[in-house]
């Protein structure tokens, strides 16, 4: 080697020496300024019922159990209060059969478990704050079980009146979820509470084909009722699956015929601040995603306004039926009086159910030409179905019953009804074949929510369950925008044209569905899992430095009650501000410092112009919430609040 090349080796490894102390410099300065910006106290991790399930089935052991002695656990998840768990062993196998008196025989039930040596009893229907009385068969041996339950909840609300034709009536249970005050229950054929939930479900509750319930989880993704998924859980509370979307799940779900499920979501990431317009099909093996359906790549958002009608909400899509015979998707947009159906494959328009005033000419050619007598449209019609005999079943809440305002009809003169059409799609033809309500006037008249069930051949469910009074007249709008002063939820279950069972109750309640107390679903001591996501959240703007300035929570800080709870999915920081307010939160790791802008809006997800504050709004300012995702967050990030210019540290941290 040249003297020439052997000093220009030794000057290479001289540079590469500087740039290596210079790095390990660099890296320990923003090690220490890390350690002195970062945050010592961990933001605990708020307990999921996922979680909390998993501590409780720690304690549901049989060892030691006979059914003599069994292991009785009333209540086992917390959260389904007329429910117990009875467990116990036997020598060999035995079948179970196990009965819960009622009042007569159509209260009490009766089920038959498959053969086991360690066996977990589910005893559902159990009365509120009585002794029940429960007979447990195996083998040979037969055993009364006293079962002592808690009293309802003083808010818990009860019939106001129940109308039957005994002899024409199982003793299937009438489930309900409310959408004003209430929990989600289920109410006998005496309209005794005999199944509740504490945790808030709402929207539909239905039985998958495994004979699970399928209920909404009872977190928010974004206001005002979007929630992060659904549960998949039996009666007794106990959680097998959580289903977490990106849009979150409201108003309605299908199970398709291979297991997976429509659902009606949103997609808040796409810019445009519309929401109740997209569908999702969720694989339910891996809770990912397969297909997603735009309603504005089908529809003219400006096509076919109703009263309610406003560019973020201009469909509002209430159901979701799939029907294999078509392989078509069947919606109900409530802010176009229009129920729509759409090739499943091709995402094209089939038809349109719905009055054709005020659609542009391209879509005519989708609506029918109506025959027969007696005809009417529906108007922000909910729960659109197909049924068996590819009828088109829909609950017409009849809202103003036309598209001009000057020919609008009043509340007090309008009513609800449930209504069966006919239709030939290749002449384009509608006809009118079934009709309730209309006879009952504005006494029966709700004008939101409300559902119709198809249970068989003329036997039917209709549920008006928004009726809503202001001043004891009929008002025109949901419980909660109009000063309603009374509620009204009234469902009818109707078995060749005559009514068989009627139940009023003094709130409002989404929808109901006609089901048995067991179902062919047994026990399984499994770990809950969860499938899905929830989405990365956007970050607003992403910058390298440290965070020197931050000052401690003063009283500035303190006056707008802001409080931060760490989930095990994502962080949720919630506080009152007024308008114009500037509101961000940041997250800081190793130098780089993520911000999220937490907009002061009634409606996070659109444009804050189409927000009405009223006078104490403006004054006092509204409480908001941002949630932050922790999908691709990795790692111990210190949390801090800035408002307008002025960064504040929570003395917190988490870790993604």
């Amino acid at each position: 080697m040249t003297k020439k090349k052997q000093k220009k080796n030794k000057s290479k490894k001289i540079i590469l020496t500087i740039i290596a102390i210079v790095l390990i410099v660099v890296i320990g300065m923003l090690l220490v300024l890390n350690n002195l910006s970062t945050e010592k106290e961990k933001l605990a991790v708020t307990k999921s019922l996922r979680a909390e399930q998993q501590e409780l089935e720690k304690e549901f052991t049989s060892e030691g159990y006979t059914l003599e002695n069994s292991n009785i656990i009333v209540d086992p998840y917390n959260n389904s209060p007329l429910t117990a768990l009875v467990i116990f062993e036997t020598e060999k196998k035995e079948k179970v059969k196990v009965t819960i008196e009622g009042e007569d025989d159509l209260t009490t039930y009766t089920h038959e478990f498959e053969k086991e040596k360690v066996h977990y009893i589910p005893v559902y229907g159990l009365y509120a704050g009585k002794e029940n009385k429960v007979i447990i068969e195996c083998g040979k041996e037969k055993k009364e079980l006293k079962i002592k339950t808690k009293e309802l909840p003083e808010d818990f609300v009860l019939p106001t009146s129940v109308e039957k034709e005994e002899s024409k009536l199982t003793n299937d249970l009438y489930f309900f979820t409310p959408s004003s005050s209430g929990y989600t229950c289920a109410y006998d054929t005496n309209g005794d509470v005999r199944w509740y939930l504490t945790n808030d479900a709402t929207w539909k509750i239905d039985r998958l084909e495994n004979g699970h319930l399928l209920v909404s989880t009872e977190r928010l993704v974004n206001s005002p009722y979007y929630l992060t998924g659904l549960y998949e859980m039996d009666m007794l509370g106990k959680i097998y699956v959580e289903y977490s979307l990106p849009g979150g799940y409201h108003h309605d779900y299908y199970e398709m015929p291979n297991g997976n499920l429509l659902v009606a979501s949103d997609n808040f990431n796409s810019g445009e601040g519309t929401v109740e317009d997209y569908i999702v099909e969720l694989d339910r093996k891996t809770g990912n995603i397969v297909k997603s359906i735009d309603l504005k790549d089908i529809l003219n958002m400006e096509d076919g306004k109703s009263e309610n009608w406003v560019d973020y909400d201009w469909f509002h899509n209430n159901s979701v039926w799939y029907d294999e015979k078509t392989n078509s998707i069947t919606l109900s947009g409530r802010h176009q009086d229009a129920v729509i159906n759409i090739n499943y494959d091709t995402e094209k328009l089939n038809w349109i159910i719905g009055d054709p005033t005020n659609w542009s000419e391209e879509y005519q050619k989708y609506f029918f030409t109506p025959v027969g007598d007696d005809f009417e449209w529906q108007w922000s019609q909910h729960a659109a179905m197909i049924t068996p005999e590819g009828y088109v079943f829909i609950f017409d809440n009849g809202n103003n019953k036309s598209k001009e305002k000057k020919e609008y009809v009043d509340a007090e003169d309008s009513y609800s009804r449930g209504v069966m059409y006919k239709i030939d799609t290749k002449k384009m033809t509608i006809e009118q074949i079934w009709e309730y309500g209309k006879e009952r006037g504005s006494e029966f008249y709700s004008p939101y929510i409300s559902d119709v069930d198809y249970l068989e051949k003329d036997h039917y469910i209709v549920h008006s369950g928004g009726i809503v009074y202001v001043d004891g007249k009929n008002s025109n709008q949901p419980a909660g925008l109009g000063g309603a002063d009374e509620l009204v939820s009234d469902t009818v279950e109707i078995l060749d044209n005559e009514v068989v069972f009627e139940i009023k109750l003094p709130n409002n309640n989404y929808r109901v569905e006609k089901m048995s107390l067991y179902s062919t679903d047994t026990y399984e001591r499994k770990e809950a899992e969860v499938k899905g996501s929830l989405g990365e959240t956007k970050v607003d703007k992403t910058r390298f430095g440290f965070i020197t300035n931050a000052k401690e929570i003063d009283k500035e800080y303190k006056s707008h009650d802001i409080k931060i709870k760490n989930e095990e999915d994502r962080i949720e920081i919630k506080g009152r501000f007024k308008r114009g307010v500037e509101v961000k939160a940041i997250l800081y790791q190793n130098g780089k410092i993520k911000e999220y802008e937490i907009p002061i809006s009634k409606r996070p997800y659109t444009a804050m112009c189409v927000d009405i504050f009223t006078e104490e709004e403006n004054k006092n300012g509204i409480v908001v919430t941002k949630y932050i995702n922790k999908e691709n967050l990795s790692g111990r990030y210190s949390l801090y609040i800035q408002i307008n210019d002025t960064i504040y540290k929570t003395n917190k941290y988490i870790e993604g």
